[in-house]
């Protein structure tokens, strides 16, 4: 839920205040009462929901913005984490341009990133509600616009956008049905450069440019797609971690990875490798090897660095599964699952095991090997250090 323009004005202007008292709001069903009670001591009864809506934004958006950013609660959960942000504007940077135009700039979640990289940055929006948070967010200086998305307004070099990718809280996987349409977008600013952040589960295998695909922390963030003036053209997967991990497989990386028996390790490739499509080429990289050609499931004589895997011990079919884990005693179980129609939750609950505490943890990885479900039998997770410096 967005806010008036006049609930932004009450509060910026009461930003410090609203700052000192969320500490204080649960925002659980039990402390609902509680919760509007303060606030409208606080702010009044007019205000106290657009508080509530902000302080619940915030929170959600935490680590994407600073926290004292206004923001509304789509607009948190749409924003960009800003390493994520930084890639781009960086790519950008380094492709020789110099401005880029937001058409879809929310409250300006992408706009320090380009700072930083040196690069200058308008951003424009149909809602007025959000242009003024973004002004708030970014001060009196920044470039800022009210206008569509579809009707160019401006000749920056490059154009920037991020279409709205759910609607009454669903994800949107047509490309077509994006707000604004994808279609629309690359129409509307046909023979500019572009920078288009979408969902990785959509079919971009048209796209005539780069799609790079970006996992920040084991979640895939975002699919964003550059045009060929930007960044040339295949498939990319970055991998970033707050442990300092930070790697890039591309399209034209070696693919070579044979298809053979599990080894000593089973390993999973991070997000990102696979919705790019380039678990091959990481498991060349690292030198693993797949165990089936279709599956997403590698092995290795050891887990690449920075990465985590599972010390196999052998394979059952999945109708042995329960009896084979009784033979290790097994108390607990992580389940990874690929091309099986099997659900983990449901699956564990069938095996019965004895409980965390009471008897041996281990891991399953269950995946259709040929036209066979087999279940991996695995010790626990064990993760390799990253070799960073």
């Amino acid at each position: 839920m967005s806010f008036t323009v006049e609930e932004v004005a009450f509060l910026a202007a009461h930003a410090a205040r609203i700052g000192e008292v969320a500490p204080e709001i649960s925002l659980t069903k039990k402390s609902v009462f509680a919760d509007r009670a303060v606030l409208e001591r606080e702010f009044g009864a007019e205000y106290a929901r657009a508080v509530s809506v902000l302080i619940a934004a915030r929170r959600a958006g935490a680590g994407k913005f600073p926290a004292d950013w206004l923001t509304d609660y789509d607009a948190a959960q749409q924003a960009t984490p800003r390493p994520v942000a930084d890639i781009r504007a960086q790519r950008i940077a380094a492709a020789g341009f110099d401005v880029v135009h937001d058409v879809t700039c929310s409250v300006g979640t992408e706009a320090p990133s380009f700072s930083s990289a040196g690069v200058g940055w308008l951003g424009s929006d149909l809602d007025r509600s959000r242009l003024a948070m973004a002004r708030h967010n970014l001060g009196r200086d920044a470039w800022l616009a009210c206008a569509d998305a579809l009707a160019p307004v401006s000749n920056a070099q490059v154009i920037v956008a991020d279409p709205a990718r759910r609607a009454d809280g669903r994800r949107i996987t047509d490309p077509a049905k994006l707000m604004p349409p994808l279609p629309a977008l690359l129409d509307a600013h046909a023979g500019r450069e572009m920078a288009v952040k979408c969902a990785p589960g959509i079919d971009y295998s048209e796209w005539d440019g780069l799609v790079s695909v970006v996992s920040l922390d084991g979640g895939v963030r975002e699919a964003c797609l550059y045009t060929p003036g930007i960044a040339g053209r295949g498939r990319e997967a970055v991998v970033l971690r707050s442990d300092g991990v930070a790697e890039h497989c591309v399209s034209t990386d070696d693919d070579t990875a044979p298809v053979a028996d599990p080894g000593p390790y089973i390993v999973e490739p991070d997000g990102a490798i696979v919705r790019a499509g380039l678990v091959r080429h990481w498991a060349a990289r690292h030198g693993l090897w797949m165990l089936d050609e279709h599956i997403a499931f590698l092995s290795g004589d050891a887990v690449p660095a920075g990465y985590s895997g599972f010390p196999f011990l052998e394979a059952v079919p999945l109708k042995r599964l329960k009896s084979a884990l009784a033979g290790y005693g097994a108390g607990s179980v992580e389940i990874l699952v690929r091309g099986v129609d099997v659900d983990p939750d449901k699956l564990r609950a069938k095996l019965k095991l004895k409980g965390t505490g009471k008897g041996r943890p281990m891991a399953v990885v269950v995946a259709r090997i040929g036209d066979a479900a087999v279940a991996h039998i695995c010790g626990p997770r064990e993760h390799v250090p990253a070799a960073l410096g």
